[in-house]
C-alpha cells in the first residue's frame, strides 16, 4: 500500500491552478496530527499511548506527518511513527518528497537548522517557516522593507564551531485587528527568499497563513472520509499503517478528480466542496462497475461535470476560537483493572429482591 501511495500521489497542479502558486514556486506545506489506533496489546507495544498528569490517553496512537500540495490538498507525501516520535523528525523526512520549484512553508515546531538547510541547500527548494520565540538568528542587516538578512545555526556546539551557518531572511510583524487570533502578538519568519524586490515581505507574511490548507486537508480524512470519533480500525500495527495509506489513496483519488473539474470550469479548487465530492465519487462506483467500456469516458465528464456544479461561496473573512465544549467527564478514569471487571454470578431475574 505504501508502495502504491509513493507511485501515484504526487503534485497534480499547473500553472492553470488557482491559488497554487506564489511567485512561480508551488505552495506546500507540512503538518503534523496524531491519529488514535485500535486499543490492543500489539498496538500498544509499537505505537505508545500518551501520558499526563489525568492519566494515559484513551487509545494508543501514531504521529503522523504530512506534505500537502496547499493549492489542491493532494497529499503529496506522509509517514506514520509511534506517537512519542518528534514532529521534527517527521519534517525532515517529508524532504525527501521536496523538489525544486517549491515553497515549503511549515509551524514553528517544525524549525530546526537541518530543516531549513536541507529544504534549501539539498533539495533545491525554498521555505517559509515560523521561528520559535527562543531562536535568535544572528543580525546582518535590515533591509528597506523592515526585513532583515541572518545567520541560522545548527544547535550543536561543535558543528557551529566548525562554522555552519546558513542566511536567511526575517520578516516581523503584527496583526492590529483585536478580533483576529494572535492580535498584538509578534510573529518571526524565516525564507530563504532574500530578495525584498522580488519576493515582498507584506506579501510573504500574508500567504504564510496558506500553510493552513494542509489542516484543511486533514480536516478532510480525519472527519470527513473516516467515521468522525473512530480510530484506525487494524489490531497490528502493519494493518494500521497499510489502512493508513490506503485512506491517504482514496483522498488524493477526490481530489485529483476535484482539481480536474475545476480546471475545466475555470474554478479555484478551494471553490469545490469536498464533501459533495466524496458522496458523488462514492455513488458513482457502482455505476462505472456496470458500465460497458467504450461508454466510460462520457460517464467520467458526467462525474467531473456533478463535481463541479457543487460550489462554495467565498470563504467569509471571519474567524472562531479554538475551543471544545467538553473538556472533563465526571466518569472515573479507565485502569487496568477495569479490563477483567467482576461478572456477574446470578441473573438479573434472580438478582431481584423484594424489600419487606
Amino acid at each position: 500500500m505504501f508502495e502504491l501511495y509513493r507511485r501515484v500521489c504526487k503534485p497534480i497542479a499547473t500553472q492553470d491552478t488557482g491559488g497554487a502558486f506564489l511567485f512561480g514556486l508551488r505552495l506546500m506545506a507540512i503538518d503534523g496530527t496524531a491519529e488514535d489506533v485500535a486499543d490492543t496489546p500489539a498496538n500498544v507495544a509499537f505505537f505508545g499511548r500518551h501520558h499526563s498528569d489525568r492519566g494515559d490517553s484513551a487509545f494508543p496512537q501514531t504521529q503522523a506527518v504530512y506534505l500537502c500540495e496547499c493549492g489542491t490538498h493532494a497529499i503529496c507525501d506522509a509517514g506514520f511513527w509511534p506517537c512519542h516520535t518528534s514532529e521534527r523528525v517527521g519534517g525532515l523526512r517529508m524532504l525527501r518528497s521536496v523538489e525544486p520549484g517549491m515553497l515549503v512553508m511549515w509551524d514553528c515546531g517544525f524549525h530546526s537548522f537541518d530543516m531549513a538547510y536541507q529544504t534549501h541547500k539539498v533539495r533545491k527548494a525554498h521555505f517559509l517557516g515560523r521561528l520559535p520565540s527562543n531562536v535568535k538568528p544572528k543580525f546582518i542587516r535590515t533591509l528597506s522593507d523592515g526585513s532583515h538578512l541572518a545567520y541560522i545555526y545548527p544547535s550543536d556546539y561543535q558543528r557551529k564551531k566548525r562554522g555552519e551557518h546558513l542566511l536567511v531572511r526575517v520578516i516581523e510583524y503584527t496583526i492590529d485587528d483585536p478580533n483576529r487570533a494572535g492580535h498584538g502578538e509578534r510573529h518571526r519568519l524565516v525564507t530563504s527568499l532574500l530578495n525584498l524586490d522580488l519576493y515582498p515581505a507584506h506579501m510573504l507574511a500574508c500567504e504564510y497563513h496558506q500553510r493552513w490548507e494542509v489542516e484543511i486537508a486533514i480536516d478532510e480524512v480525519d472527519t470527513h472520509q473516516r467515521l468522525p470519533k473512530h480510530c484506525l480500525r487494524s489490531k497490528k500495527p502493519a494493518g494500521v499503517i497499510q489502512e493508513a495509506y490506503g485512506l491517504l489513496i482514496a483522498h488524493y483519488t477526490v481530489r485529483m478528480l476535484m482539481h480536474e473539474a475545476a480546471l475545466q470550469s475555470g474554478l479555484d479548487p478551494d471553490r469545490l466542496s469536498f464533501t459533495n465530492a466524496l458522496r458523488i465519487v462514492c455513488d458513482a462506483v457502482a455505476e462505472f462497475q456496470m458500465t460497458a467500456p467504450e461508454q466510460l469516458p462520457r460517464l467520467y465528464q458526467r462525474l467531473l461535470n456533478d463535481i463541479s456544479r457543487h460550489r462554495l461561496p467565498k470563504r467569509d473573512d471571519r474567524c472562531n476560537p479554538r475551543v471544545v465544549k467538553r473538556k472533563m467527564s465526571n466518569f472515573k478514569l479507565k485502569r487496568p483493572e477495569h479490563a477483567h471487571w467482576p461478572q456477574p454470578s446470578r441473573s438479573f431475574l434472580e438478582a431481584i429482591v423484594l424489600l419487606n
